[in-house]
C-alpha cells in the first residue's frame, strides 16, 4: 500500500500558524520550566517571539504553495530568532523548509526526510551541542519518523500520533540526561516548547481545535468554523472543543500587558515606587525599568486599561501590547482583543523607526551613507551607565537588551546596516544572545562581521580595551577572546520562584549571587549575598575588582558596599561604576 499524501501547502500554512498560537498560549508555563529562577527573557518567551515573527509572514499568504509558505517560515523565524532556544527553533524550521520548499505534495517519507534535515541543520548551528535539550527531543522525533516511514501500511494520523508520543517520551527522559533538570524536577523547557508547537499543529489539523486566521495571525480564534482543508491529515469531522472547557483556574490575571512611557511629567524614585505599588495592587509579574527618558512596563493584570491610564499620567504611551492568557471564548473579549490588536499594529508600524530596542550613537561614520570606516563596533547593553561606558570605549551602535529582553537576529541586522564600516565587531555580552549574533553574521554578505563571544558586559568591556587598530580581524578576535578568558563575572539578582538547584534551597524573593559556574550565594539580604559571591570569585591571582551597581540600588548603599570591598581586599584595585542595569543589583568582575 503506498504512503498517503499527508499535507498540502494550505495545511502546512494552517498547521504552522496553529503551532505558533499554541506556544503563545503556553509560553508562561514553558518559562516556568527554566531551571534558574532568575527574571530572564525565558525560553517560552524567546521561542514564542521567534515563531510569531514567522507566523506573521506566513499569515499574509493568500494563495499558499510550498515555495512561498516555506520561504516565509524560514526567513521569518531566522530574522526573528531570539535567545538560544529561539535560534535553535529557527534552524529546525530552516532545515525542514529546505527539504519541503519545492514540493507540490508531501508524503510520510518526505516528512521523515524533513525531520532529519531539520535536526542536522540545528546541530550544525550549535558549536557544542548538549544532550538533554531541545536538540535531543528533535533527534528523537527524527529517529522515530525515519523508523515509521519504512512501514508501507502506515497512515498519516497514526504516524503523527506515534512520532509525537515518542517525542514526549524523549522529553520526559531529559532529567536523566541533565542532572540540573533532575534536581529542579523539570523537563527541558526548549524541548517542551518544540513539542508544544508540533502538538498544536497536530490538534488543529485533526480538528481537535479550530482557529480562524483569515484576518491574519493573532486575530479571531476558535469560533467554531471548520479548519481549512488539511488533505489526508484531517481524519475526523470534529467541530473542535469549547474553549470554556479548558482549565484556566491557575491564571489569576488574564492579560500580559506591556507598554513604554515616553516621560513628559515629573518622575523620580518616589513616584516610581508609588507607580509600582499601584500596578502590584491590580496585578502581578511586575517589571518596571526606567531611565531619564522612558519607562518600560510589564505586568499581568485583569485590567490593562487601568495600567495604561496610570501610565498616561507620566507621559505618552508607545509599544502597547496585550496578550490574552486565558483561553475562554467569549465574543465580547474576542471583539475587544481584535480592536486592541489593530490599534497596536497601527501604533507599532508608526513607531517602528523609533523603536527603543536599538540605540544609535557615536555619529562619526556610524550611520549608513557617508565615509566608510575600516572597522566599527556593535554591543548589546542595558542601563544608562553601562551604555555610557560602551560609548566611551568607542562602540558605534548599542542594541538595548540583555537578560530580560534578548534582541533578535533582525535587531542585529538592523544595527549592522546602520554601521558604515568594512569590518564590524559584535559583542553580544550575554551567552543567550551569541547564537543570534552568529545568525546575523551568516545572513550578512556585504560586510565582514566578527562575533566576539562575550557572555557578560564586563567581558565586553575587557574585549574592547584589548582591541588593536593595527591588527587584522583574526588577530583582534584572538586577542579579545583571550582578554575575556581572564574575566570572572558575578551577578546579584532575586529569585522569581521556589526551586532547588546546585544543592541550594531557594525561595521566591531570595537574593542570589551567581558567577560563571552557577549559584554561589543565597540570602534574604542583598549585602550578604553580594559579599559571599565576591568571596568565591577572589583568588591569589586576582588584581582588579570592578563593580557596576544597578538601577534598583541606592547610590549610598552601593558606595557602602564599594567601601567594604576596598577595605576587605585592600591589596586589589577596585573600580566602582554606575551601570543602571535593571533586574541585577550588582554586576561584578574580577581579573
Amino acid at each position: 500500500m503506498s504512503k498517503k499524501i499527508c499535507v498540502n501547502a494550505k495545511s502546512l500554512q494552517y498547521g504552522f500558524l496553529a503551532g505558533a498560537r499554541r506556544i503563545e498560549e503556553k509560553k508562561e508555563y514553558i518559562n516556568e520550566l527554566n531551571v534558574f529562577p532568575v527574571p530572564d527573557g525565558d525560553t517560552g518567551t524567546n521561542m514564542t517571539l521567534t515563531i510569531t515573527a514567522a507566523a506573521k509572514e506566513v499569515a499574509k499568504i493568500t494563495e499558499p504553495t510550498f515555495t512561498n509558505v516555506t520561504k516565509a517560515m524560514s526567513t521569518g523565524s531566522l530574522r526573528g530568532a531570539r535567545g538560544n532556544s529561539g535560534v535553535i527553533l529557527s534552524q529546525l524550521i530552516r532545515g525542514l523548509c529546505k527539504e519541503l520548499e519545492n514540493k507540490e505534495e508531501v508524503t510520510i517519507a518526505d516528512l521523515a526526510a524533513a525531520f532529519e534535515r531539520a535536526v542536522a541543520t540545528a546541530y550544525k548551528a550549535v558549536m557544542k551541542p548538549k544532550e538533554g535539550t531541545i536538540l535531543t527531543v528533535a533527534k528523537g522525533l527524527s529517529d522515530k519518523a525515519a523508523e515509521l516511514s519504512r512501514r508501507n501500511n502506515q497512515d498519516i494520523k497514526t504516524f503523527a500520533e506515534e512520532v509525537l508520543a515518542y517525542g514526549r517520551e524523549v522529553l520526559n527522559q531529559t532529567p536523566e540526561m541533565l542532572p540540573v533538570l533532575k534536581e529542579a524536577g523539570v523537563v527541558d523547557s526548549g524541548g517542551e516548547g518544540l513539542m508544544t508547537v508540533l502538538e498544536g499543529a497536530y490538534d488543529a489539523l485533526t480538528g481537535k481545535v479550530t482557529y480562524d486566521f483569515s484576518s491574519g495571525f493573532g486575530e479571531a480564534l476558535g469560533d467554531g468554523r471548520p479548519a481549512p482543508d488539511a488533505s489526508g491529515l484531517k481524519t475526523t469531522n470534529s467541530a473542535g472543543i469549547d474553549r470554556k472547557e479548558i482549565d484556566i483556574s491557575h491564571i489569576k490575571y488574564g492579560y500580559c500587558t506591556e507598554f513604554i512611557i515616553m516621560l513628559e511629567n515629573e518622575y523620580n524614585k518616589q513616584i516610581e515606587e508609588e507607580f509600582k505599588s499601584y500596578l502590584e495592587s491590580i496585578g502581578d509579574s511586575l517589571v518596571v525599568v526606567s531611565d531619564d527618558e522612558i519607562v518600560k512596563v510589564h505586568v499581568h493584570t485583569n485590567n490593562p486599561g487601568l495600567a495604561f491610564e496610570r501610565g498616561l499620567t507620566y507621559g505618552s504611551l508607545t509599544s502597547m501590547k496585550v496578550d490574552n492568557m486565558r483561553e475562554e471564548h467569549r465574543e465580547k473579549v474576542i471583539m475587544e482583543a481584535e480592536k486592541m490588536a489593530a490599534a497596536q499594529a497601527k501604533e507599532r508600524s508608526a513607531a517602528k523607526a523609533g523603536n527603543d530596542s536599538t540605540v544609535s550613537n557615536n555619529t562619526g561614520g556610524s550611520e549608513s551613507g557617508g565615509r566608510t570606516k575600516e572597522y566599527g563596533f556593535i554591543a548589546v547593553s542595558v542601563g544608562k551607565g553601562m551604555n555610557d561606558i560602551f560609548r566611551d570605549l568607542g562602540v558605534d551602535y548599542l542594541i538595548e537588551g540583555g537578560q530580560t529582553m534578548n534582541p533578535s537576529t533582525e535587531d542585529m541586522l538592523n544595527a549592522i546596516e546602520k554601521v558604515n564600516a568594512k569590518t564590524i565587531y559584535i559583542l553580544p555580552n550575554n551567552k543567550n544572545i551569541i547564537l543570534a549574533a552568529n545568525q546575523a553574521q551568516a545572513l550578512t554578505e556585504d560586510k565582514e562581521i566578527v562575533v566576539v563571544p562575550s557572555k557578560t558586559a564586563p567581558q565586553g568591556v575587557s574585549a574592547l580595551i584589548s582591541f588593536d587598530a593595527g591588527k587584522d580581524s583574526a588577530g583582534n578576535l584572538n586577542d579579545m577572546t583571550e582578554a575575556m578568558s581572564v574575566v570572572k563575572t558575578g551577578q546579584v539578582t532575586y529569585a522569581v520562584r521556589d526551586t532547588s538547584i546546585d544543592g541550594k534551597e531557594i525561595s521566591a524573593g531570595d537574593i542570589m549571587g551567581i558567577d560563571d559556574g552557577g549559584i554561589k550565594a543565597v540570602s534574604p539580604d542583598l549585602d550578604t549575598a553580594a559579599k559571599e559571591l565576591l568571596s568565591h570569585m577572589i583568588d591569589e591571582d586576582s588584581e582588579l575588582i570592578s563593580i557596576y551597581y544597578g538601577a534598583d540600588v541606592k547610590e549610598e548603599d552601593a558606595k557602602a558596599f564599594a567601601d567594604y570591598v576596598e577595605e576587605t581586599y585592600s591589596d586589589l584595585d577596585v573600580e566602582f561604576n554606575y551601570g543602571g542595569q535593571p533586574i541585577y543589583y550588582y554586576v561584578m568582575s574580577v581579573e
